[in-house]
């Protein structure tokens, strides 16, 4: 944070108020000063039955703390009070990434071909869980990291759907993948019909990159759309396909994966283990990094209008009330 937004109050953890020109609320040391040590300069009069009008001191004492208030106001307003967004998505220029997540008979196997690894952070045995329980664990992780980006979930096996929209709301995304389960997009493994879907759910989008992710341990071997007439869609709308081959290297269709892979500029990755997979979503999460993290974007609501317009108020009030008298 750069010195000048030195005085502000958290309200979230990206969100806070602060001023941008903090330093014109030493304008109130000579002010307030004045005002207590000043005295206007009186004229005398005379008048007989003086008595008869003089006014109450409680007002001018009123009077006198309505004008350090107005006073306080219009600094207040020359500092120029803001609120700062950090994560608004009118600042974002990040990517829009697909996830199309093989959910076919073979990820139901328990573990990888290698039985090596604990997950650092929880300790959690991979070799107790299936291989879709593991892909759902990092990928989760994965979008968790995509601060400005927005993230959809394609799942396939006999066919191909949307399980979350291409969304910003990252949490919503990682707990609908949650509930997501083996086997219920079918046993097999349609390839085509997945890129083809992932292609469908970025139909919208406006961003400048958009990515598929693709990962499978199977071979092509259902569907009604080939992976070449998906690959071509995909080519036309300008969607780069990052694929990871999971399993041993006789299960997967690797020469398939690459050729997908080569044909949109991707790359093609493959992971025998739980860490070979994590490696793998962070080498991606480093290829396509999100420009939010490298220049800050940040989105400003000013609110001296507010002060203003109080101080304005009151300077009114003063006026009324000196015509009055």
């Amino acid at each position: 944070m750069d010195t000048k937004n030195l005085f502000f109050v958290t309200i979230y953890t990206m969100n806070y108020y602060s001023f941008e020109y903090p330093f014109l609320i030493l304008l109130l040391l000579p002010i307030l000063y004045c005002l207590y040590k000043c005295r206007e300069l009186l004229k005398e009069r005379y008048f007989v039955h003086l008595h008869l009008m003089s006014a109450k001191k409680s007002f001018f004492k009123i009077e006198w703390i309505v004008k350090v208030l107005v006073f306080v106001l219009l600094v207040i307003a020359l500092c120029s009070p803001v609120m700062i967004d950090r994560s608004h998505p009118f600042n974002r220029e990040g990517r829009d990434i697909v996830l199309a997540l093989d959910a076919s008979g073979s990820m139901n196997a328990s573990g990888f071909a290698k039985v090596d690894d604990l997950f650092e952070d929880s300790k959690l045995q991979t070799t107790r869980m299936s291989r879709f329980d593991i892909t759902k664990k990092i990928a989760s992780e994965f979008i968790v990291k995509r601060a400005g980006d927005n993230v959809g979930v394609v799942v396939y096996g006999d066919f191909a759907f949307i399980a979350t929209p291409v969304t910003y709301e990252k949490d919503v995304v990682v707990e609908m993948l949650s509930y997501l389960t083996q086997g219920m997009a079918g046993q097999n493994t349609a390839i085509g019909e997945a890129v083809a879907m992932g292609v469908r759910a970025l139909k919208h989008s406006k961003a400048k990159t958009k990515v598929i992710i693709l990962l499978s341990d199977g071979e092509h071997n259902s569907g009604s759309i080939s992976p070449k007439e998906s690959v071509a869609l995909a080519k036309s709308k300008n969607i780069k396909i990052y694929t990871i081959a999971i399993g041993d290297d006789n299960e997967a269709d690797s020469e398939l994966l690459k050729s997908i892979a080569k044909d949109t500029q991707g790359k093609f990755f493959s992971a025998t283990s739980a860490k070979e997979l994590q490696s793998v979503y962070d080498a991606i999460d480093k290829l396509e990094s999100s420009k939010i993290r490298s220049k800050e974007y940040v989105f400003k609501e000013y609110y001296y209008q507010i002060f203003l317009l109080l101080a304005l108020a009151l300077l009114a009030f003063l006026i009324v009330r000196g015509v009055g008298r």
